[in-house]
């Protein structure tokens, strides 16, 4: 059993000029830059510490401290 069809109407000539302007207007927000932006570069920082990696000491590892550091200035 198929399901019911509707006729498409052709579109007119106004609506093309509509949807380039529609997207003009449109801002990213502030999170969906920084947050792939600071996951790439933990990630980076981890794959450039793990050549240096030992076992755990009494003092934190470097990128422990870098994070404590990126949180006080954003925080």
């Amino acid at each position: 059993m198929s399901a019911p069809t509707h006729p498409r109407s052709l579109p007119s000539a106004a609506a093309p000029r509509a949807r380039a302007t529609a997207g003009a207007g449109t801002r990213l927000h502030w999170w969906a830059l920084a947050l792939p932006a600071l996951a790439f570069g933990l990630l980076l920082m981890l794959l450039a510490g793990s050549g240096e990696a030992h076992a755990a000491g009494g003092e934190g590892s470097s990128l422990v401290q870098v994070a404590e550091q990126l949180l006080r200035a954003v925080g």
